[in-house]
């Protein structure tokens, strides 16, 4: 499906965000068919390009981030310095030819830079995420994807009881509020445009970290208001289900298996050759089997041990047991069925080379998504955009860019 038949064809983005939330939100609005148009400042431009792991280049003195290569795709991107004033006028003249503005600098940033919401066009849909909201007593605070999932309460979750909490293993916060943006970003489009009854005005989507882990904490908050429970680290276990864990192999890997419900247990009973368990009176019902937990937990994890990964899983499945092997990345690229599913792309980096990245997600019509634009290289869409779309001449580009302007 090219990006013309995508259902945000025509759109245009505007992504001043940096690091992961705000371009994030962008990047799956421009997965959808928008054009996306990233605003970098001209010394250095986004952190994401800092950050490795990093491909060495032989022959230029900057190494190329690889975590750049993936965030920065599927944009155009030019530079400009929003902390000067001719950089603000040409932003706001810019944000006046879109749809769509993305960013996630602290509250009060763009008010100081006289390019906020109120000094823009009325047109256009906001995204401002940031780590505590656009108001509120913690707006002003400082912070990053730790402080959205310390204080949004999944970081309190995330580990065992009797050691300290970990973190996921992504920026889940940046990620998850950039994709609740996109969802809110596309309600106000929709209210904007929509036949006969369309406002014509934008809005604001505020988007805070901490708010994108809070909606997503399931249980939590009623059992701590009704019945003054407060939920605790459990690892991979369930105090309420039983058998549940990441139940290590004979190959070093492990295997998640799910079987709390009654049916399901009685699958892998058969899948391990004990039936007997299934009829056990320790372990009859969800609630039996999930105060016996760790015994049961461990008989299990003595069956996986005595055989690989594949094995287990190919037990599991023979059976209808709910199963899967813990993929890292080598045995993502080599799976067949995402292959087959063409879950991959390969993106034509000018620096990196032709390489894999994960596709777009969700697909429409079950349509396999073509590859994004690469990454950007700094200021490289700077004539397209300054001259070509906003009108400047090659001589003002020049001049600006001796300004430092772009």
């Amino acid at each position: 499906m090219t990006n013309e038949a995508l259902p945000l064809a025509g759109l245009r983005v505007i992504d001043v965000g940096t690091r992961i939330s705000a371009p994030f939100c962008a990047g799956l609005l421009g997965e959808m068919g928008a054009e996306v148009i990233k605003i970098e400042d001209p010394h250095g431009g986004d952190f994401m390009r800092s950050i490795g792991p990093f491909l060495d280049q032989e022959n230029d003195e900057d190494e190329y981030s690889m975590w750049w290569a993936v965030e920065g795709r599927g944009r155009k991107g030019v530079t400009l310095n929003l902390r000067e004033p001719k950089g603000q006028e040409l932003f706001r003249s810019l944000v006046a030819t879109a749809d769509v503005v993305c960013e996630n600098f602290r509250p009060g940033t763009l008010e100081a830079w006289n390019i906020a919401p109120d000094q823009c066009d009325e047109k256009l849909v906001w995204a401002r995420i940031s780590v505590f909201g656009q108001d509120g007593p913690n707006a002003p605070r400082p912070g990053l994807d730790r402080m959205g999932i310390a204080y949004g309460g999944l970081l309190h979750l995330t580990g065992y009881p009797d050691r300290p909490p970990v973190k996921p293993g992504i920026n889940i916060s940046d990620y998850l509020t950039g994709t609740f943006a996109a969802e809110a970003v596309m309600a106000a489009l929709y209210r904007r445009d929509r036949a006969g009854t369309g406002t014509g005005k934008g809005g604001v989507v505020d988007a805070p970290l901490y708010g994108a882990v809070l909606r997503i904490l399931e249980w939590t908050l009623a059992a701590q208001d009704r019945l003054g429970l407060t939920r605790q680290r459990e690892g991979n276990r369930l105090s309420t289900s039983a058998p549940i864990d990441n139940y290590p192999t004979k190959d070093g890997t492990y295997v998640c298996i799910v079987a709390g419900s009654d049916a399901n247990f009685a699958r892998l009973c058969r899948a391990m050759g004990q039936e007997e368990l299934a009829n056990d009176p320790r372990y009859t019902t969800l609630s039996q089997r999930a105060s016996s937990g760790d015994e049961l937990n461990d008989l299990v994890s003595l069956w996986t041990m005595s055989m690989n990964a594949k094995e287990v899983e190919q037990r599991c499945l023979e059976h209808g047991v709910p199963v899967a092997v813990s993929y890292d990345a080598h045995d993502i690229l080599n799976d067949p069925h995402m292959i087959e599913r063409g879950d991959f792309v390969t993106v034509n980096d000018p620096i990196a080379g032709p390489h894999r990245q994960q596709g777009p997600f969700p697909r429409l019509d079950g349509v396999v998504p073509e590859a994004p634009l690469p990454a950007p290289r700094l200021g490289e869409h700077n004539k397209e955009i300054w001259c070509d779309a906003l009108g400047l001449s090659e001589t003002e580009l020049a001049e600006l860019t001796a300004q430092g302007i772009f």
